[in-house]
């Protein structure tokens, strides 16, 4: 945490699911019709729902435990995320090569939400004496 940090979106694990997410949408334009209200909607959601619940952990850092879960909230759509990419390529809607890409980045933004919540003392908010 070299640059003070005041907004979510200034967070690496944020931003990098941001891309992985848009990434996501691009490719899942291509999935077949039918998977729409199934793998394309189920994937598009929890990819979103990632930097979703970063946004709302960063906004609870007055309580460790609500910025601690939130970050856990993350971690578990980030993963749901991986296993709908395991899928689309088990089905052919993605190419290997285009999963395993994916799926490395959901690790590294798991790995960045893992390392905040194991040590979320630096992120939180302190109160100040009035």
């Amino acid at each position: 945490m070299s640059a003070v940090i005041q907004f979510h979106w200034q967070l690496d694990a944020y931003r990098l699911s941001v891309v992985a997410a848009m990434d996501i949408f691009e490719r899942s334009k291509l999935f077949p019709s039918e998977e729409k209200y199934s793998l394309t909607d189920q994937i598009r959601r929890s990819s979103r729902s990632v930097a979703a619940q970063i946004a709302e952990g960063w906004r609870k850092r007055k309580y460790e435990a609500s910025f601690v879960n939130k970050l856990n909230d993350a971690e578990g759509e980030a993963a749901e995320t991986q296993t709908w990419l395991e899928y689309a390529v088990k089905c052919g809607y993605l190419q290997r090569a285009e999963g395993e890409k994916l799926h490395k980045q959901y690790d590294q933004v798991i790995g960045k939400l893992v390392a905040m919540g194991n040590n979320p003392t630096p992120w939180l908010l302190h109160k100040t004496a009035p």
